[in-house]
């Protein structure tokens, strides 16, 4: 313990005039000089705070004796704390032979919790008490993460030219539509992955490699998406289609989302009145791609054996992703308003730079709700095994290949059985995205497509329909560097046209 330093009796006042509380705690005496040092780290664990030694309970002034062998006391307490901490101890004379003595401390951020002889502690209000073994955990898990994740570390071997430069543009060109990174940041890539803070120095980081990599065995096989379609309820049944490849965070949506349009069957009714077909999915796509984004962004990267799942049965689908849920955080919460608690944070603010997410904790209300609008049963969230899984189950009308809706009731296509390996990169299912490709000709400005669309709604049209099509790459911008410009067009590219012809033969038929 250094000398202790002068405190003034107007700083003393002003802390007994505060009372016990969060922040502040009153000792008679040293001989409470342990449940003092208990308090000590509660505060550090929790606002910081300061501990009076020498004030009665209610708040009166008396002091105390300290002599040298006091002050050895309170040096040797202070060495009982773990992690080592600083406290600042100062003394008012307030008498000939009494002195009060203020042992004052901030929040200790990088080394919570802090224990003192063993055990840490909390403060609830103008308690101290024991932390409890989670919460504990909890603190340490922070720790060990705030600073050093795996995402934050070296990417060792992996060069900027080891990353795909179109996807580095294509999340350039969307944050600044969004307004999220600054339209004067050049299309060099390493000036976008700089304003993303994805490298260190000239390091790049693992979160650049997870978002942007092409190359990942041997030393990252966790960047591998799985997925399967499978006869039956389980998998024991026959394997309709089977891939695992390894890909970046923003082809695993791509490649996920178009794996589940093509598979699941796709109900058709005639809404009564009305002689258009309406087609459905037997769950949201919108549901279906929030879930898959949060996976993505929210899952164990340092689990080397990881990855993400996608698994079609008969009567549901299941979204699996290694890594368990934040500490604090239950699969019951995601049902309800619960903070949001990334435990990616560069991956997951690349995603929100670029509009595909929000970061307010809303996602999986938003799955509920989008599965409400769509009267499909509700998903169920659960954490086995190491891995959080989110299964949409199918209502009984939609499995095994039907789907109803009121009194009309139709036969689905059947789920195509492909050969393994067999990825057709076009979604000829009307979504908005594939509306506003077959609405393309040449080169259109946002205004003539969202009119040939029939859609006033600006902001509608910009999030539900460019913005994924630019996303999927079905669309491109004629002045890429310039991407709010007022003379800006679109135009399809040449995955776009796949699917412009696909959609058109579907409605030939």
């Amino acid at each position: 313990m250094t000398e202790p330093r002068a405190i003034t009796r107007k700083e003393v006042d002003a802390l007994v005039r505060k009372g016990e509380g969060l922040r502040v705690e009153f000792k008679r005496s040293t001989s409470e000089l342990r449940e003092g040092m208990q308090t000590i780290s509660a505060f550090l664990n929790t606002d910081g705070g300061a501990v009076l030694f020498g004030i009665r309970p209610e708040g009166r002034i008396e002091g105390q004796q300290i002599s040298d062998q006091t002050l050895r006391e309170i040096a040797q307490a202070m060495d009982r704390f773990e992690p080592p901490v600083t406290v600042t101890t100062a003394t008012l004379p307030i008498a000939a032979d009494r002195q009060v003595v203020v042992l004052r401390v901030e929040r200790a951020l990088d080394s919570v919790p802090v224990s003192y002889e063993g055990r840490p502690y909390e403060r609830i209000g103008s308690v101290t008490r024991r932390m409890t073994q989670a919460r504990s955990e909890e603190l340490l898990f922070e720790r060990a993460h705030a600073r050093r994740r795996w995402e934050n570390q070296p990417a060792v071997g992996v060069r900027v030219a080891d990353l795909d430069r179109e996807e580095i543009l294509r999340v350039r060109e969307l944050a600044i539509q969004q307004r999220r990174i600054s339209a004067d940041t050049a299309r060099k890539p390493e000036d976008v992955l700089d304003r993303l803070g994805l490298r260190q120095g000239r390091s790049l980081t693992q979160a650049a490699l997870v978002l942007f990599g092409t190359k990942f065995l041997p030393d990252y096989p966790q960047c591998m998406l799985k997925l399967g379609r499978f006869r039956g309820t389980n998998v024991l049944g026959d394997i309709l289609d089977n891939r695992q490849e390894h890909m970046h965070a923003f082809a695993m949506v791509r490649e996920g989302m178009a794996f589940l349009e093509r598979t699941l069957p796709l109900g058709a009714t005639f809404p009564k009145g009305r002689i258009e077909r309406e087609d459905r999915f037997p769950v949201p796509p919108e549901a279906m791609r929030e879930v898959l984004l949060n996976a993505v962004m929210h899952r164990d990267y340092a689990d080397w054996g990881g990855y993400i799942a996608i698994a079609v049965f008969d009567d549901r689908v299941e979204i699996r992703s290694s890594g368990k849920l934040p500490f604090g955080i239950t699969p019951e919460m995601l049902t309800r308003n619960h903070l949001s608690r990334p435990r990616n944070l560069l991956i997951a603010e690349t995603f929100h730079r670029t509009g595909a997410v929000e970061i307010w904790g809303r996602g999986t209300n938003r799955v509920i709700d989008a599965c409400r609008a769509a009267r499909s049963p509700l998903p169920k969230f659960a954490e086995q095994q190491g891995f959080v899984i989110v299964t949409f189950p199918f209502s009984r009308t939609q499995r095994g290949g039907v789907q109803a809706t009121g009194s009309t009731t139709v036969a689905t296509d059947e789920t195509p059985q492909v050969t393994p390996h067999e990825t057709p990169q076009v979604t000829p299912h009307e979504t908005p995205q594939v509306r506003l490709v077959l609405e393309l000709r040449g080169e259109m400005s946002r205004r003539a497509i969202s009119d040939a669309l029939g859609l006033k709604d600006t902001k509608h049209f910009r999030q539900t329909y460019v913005l994924p099509a630019l996303v999927n790459g079905l669309i491109e911008m004629t002045l890429p560097d310039r991407p709010t410009s007022r003379a800006q067009k679109y135009r399809l590219t040449t995955k776009g046209k796949r699917i412009a012809a696909a959609a058109k033969r579907e409605r030939g038929h």
